[in-house]
């Protein structure tokens, strides 16, 4: 058989006995000792690995959903048995723990390879800021592979492992994602315990996810994504952002979707980037998406403040003890870039606070419009030399799509989209508010089935994508038009009872939509008519059968369910109106849904 790539296929592989994790798990620690793209600080030892083998024994994928998947860890994330170094190796320690999140996936059965490689102290977006060398892009040598999460990436990228943990502060989650073809998901600020991380910006930092599918993203967040109570920049993940969630199939149909206006995107001289992001665009438009322009200088604004106001103090506080006693033993370009934060005031702070506020509530409502906005991960690439010649500056360039992530407190994917002139990968992000990492998910999910490209390095074939709940016996789609809603009052009532999103669409142009008398909740009725109708915005959810009757007798009168046809002619369950209640409604077709009614109305 082929050797198994994503997580999914490797834990298919186990089940049905053609692959052992004795040999597998061993095979794939002779490549990571064989790497010499220089990801690797350090690999587990044989009796180690030993230990890991030795408590699988009696276990299956049933017990342990991620029974013998081997994984990588960026070394300024603590792993119990290795030195944490950060990429500086006087800094050197030795963890008495693993971090919170490393010790869920070994918890889960889940097997760490070792340490990667990463640009010292987290600080950088190119890989090439290390002792232990520059880590090369997994498709060309003489070319960057992004940081500072490099080594994790190359190590997903070239399948020596099937999933890896980066960290985020700047981009450093996405941009080596963007440039190794593969996924990495930045998912909102606290969700993912940083608990056993050596700090950056601690009030920014994320641990990341870096993987081929969003099914193994999905189902590494259920893990990875457990309130940590002892991180205090910890959040608990809402209902809504639940693996219920979940749902790739058709999700792009009938979204909004945010892209800056042409004259604020940044490309740095490289067409070919530039005409792949156009290709991008367009594919979208394939996919049903509606595209609205957005202004994103506010946006880019707010990335300034990360290097050029006084959130690098952050990064100075983080290792000001060690710094202070000798800056000499960081890189030269580290001790620049941290020594930048002495200085800095508590005045500079609050100026920049508030002046941060000012940006996020213009990005904020900019986002209120759209489901997501979709962004180049980063404008270019860089060779090595050309990045050791220049590295603050080009660096800079790398991170103008991705500073402002964090400040703003969103959630990122970046995603592979397609290959550019010069055989490198080029990549797109989509982002939302926070706690729309499921929803990034699916939009991910579409995207890159509708794009097919080969997985990493690998040249693997992209694999379907895993029955979803709609397709499973037991489930049934059901359209709504008003407060069930996604965000809207009534849409609990669906997330109590498992319900997952399936798509947003319209109808067909046979109907009517008229605002009920009463409430709040205010209603609308969904009433068919053949001569004079209009397509009507809806969404298509699946949930449980067995929680379709609870949800049927909480309809109140004058609605009911009954059948809708879709705009593609599908007909599914749905809300209808009965005929009498437009007597005292008020007709609100034109508005085109209920969302831009009610949008109109308050």
């Amino acid at each position: 058989m082929n050797t198994p790539i994503t997580v999914i296929e490797l834990l298919a592989a186990y089940q049905s006995e053609q692959l052992s994790p004795d040999g597998f798990l061993t095979q794939k620690l002779a490549e990571a000792r064989a790497d010499e793209r220089n990801c690797w600080i350090e690999s587990i030892s044989d009796a180690q690995l030993d230990s890991f083998l030795a408590n699988l024994k009696g276990k299956s994928p049933k017990d342990l959903p991620l029974f013998g998947v081997p994984f990588a860890i960026k070394d300024n994330i603590d792993l119990a048995g290795l030195p944490t170094t950060a990429g500086c190796k006087d800094y050197a320690y030795q963890p008495e723990s693993s971090a919170y999140v490393v010790q869920a996936l070994i918890n889960a059965g889940a097997v760490p390879l070792g340490k990667t490689n990463l640009d010292q102290f987290a600080t950088g977006l190119v890989g090439t800021r290390s002792p232990w060398g520059a880590v090369k892009n997994s498709f060309n040598d003489a070319y960057i592979s992004g940081g500072s999460s490099s080594g994790s990436a190359v190590t997903v990228a070239t399948g020596q492992v099937c999933f890896s943990l980066g960290t985020d502060t700047a981009g450093s989650g996405r941009v080596p994602a963007a440039f190794n073809n593969i996924l990495g998901m930045k998912a909102t600020k606290g969700m993912v315990s940083c608990t056993g991380l050596v700090p950056a910006c601690k009030s920014l930092d994320c641990i990341t996810l870096f993987a081929h599918t969003t099914d193994d993203l999905n189902l590494l967040l259920d893990i990875a994504g457990h309130y940590d109570e002892t991180d205090c920049y910890a959040r608990p993940n809402p209902e809504s952002n639940h693996a219920t969630a979940y749902h790739p199939e058709n999700a792009l149909t009938g979204r909004k979707i945010g892209v800056p206006a042409p004259e604020q995107l940044a490309f740095f001289g490289n067409d070919s980037a530039k005409a792949l992001f156009t290709a991008a665009l367009d594919k979208l438009k394939t996919q049903g998406v509606e595209l609205v322009e957005i202004d994103f200088e506010p946006f880019a604004q707010a990335a300034l403040l990360l290097y050029e106001g006084p959130w690098v103090a952050e990064r100075y506080a983080a290792i000001e003890t060690f710094f202070e006693a000798d800056s000499s033993r960081c890189l030269p370009v580290i001790e620049t870039i941290i020594g930048g934060a002495q200085g800095k005031t508590a005045v500079d702070a609050f100026k920049a606070i508030y002046q941060l506020q000012a940006y996020k509530v213009q990005c904020d409502a900019i986002l209120s419009t759209v489901d997501s906005v979709v962004i180049p991960t980063a404008g270019t690439i860089y060779t090595i030399d050309e990045v050791n010649a220049d590295p603050i500056k080009l660096n800079s360039n790398v991170g103008y799509y991705t500073n402002f992530m964090n400040l703003l407190d969103y959630a990122a994917i970046a995603l592979p989209a397609g290959i550019q002139t010069t055989g490198l990968p080029f990549g797109i992000t989509l982002f939302g508010p926070a706690w729309s990492d499921r929803k990034l998910l699916s939009f991910g999910g579409a995207w890159q089935q509708s794009l097919g490209v080969p997985l990493g390095a690998t040249n693997a074939p992209l694999p379907a994508l895993e029955p979803s709940a709609a397709t499973q016996e037991g489930w049934v789609e059901l359209a709504v038009c008003g407060a069930h809603l996604e965000g809207l009052p009534l849409n609990v009532q669906l997330l109590e009872r498992g319900a997952r999103l399936v798509k947003a669409t319209h109808t067909s142009a046979h109907y009517k939509l008229y605002a009920l008398a009463g409430g709040p909740p205010f209603r609308p009725g969904l009433i068919r008519s053949e001569g004079a109708g209009s397509a009507i915005e809806v969404e298509v959810w699946t949930l449980p059968q067995t929680a379709l009757g609870s949800f049927l007798q909480g309809i109140p009168q004058p609605l009911g369910l009954g059948k809708v046809e879709l705009a593609d002619g599908a007909w599914v369950t749905s809300f209808i109106c009965e005929g009498y209640a437009v007597e005292t409604a008020e007709e609100i077709t034109q508005y085109g849904g209920w969302r831009r009614y009610m949008a109109e109305k308050s």
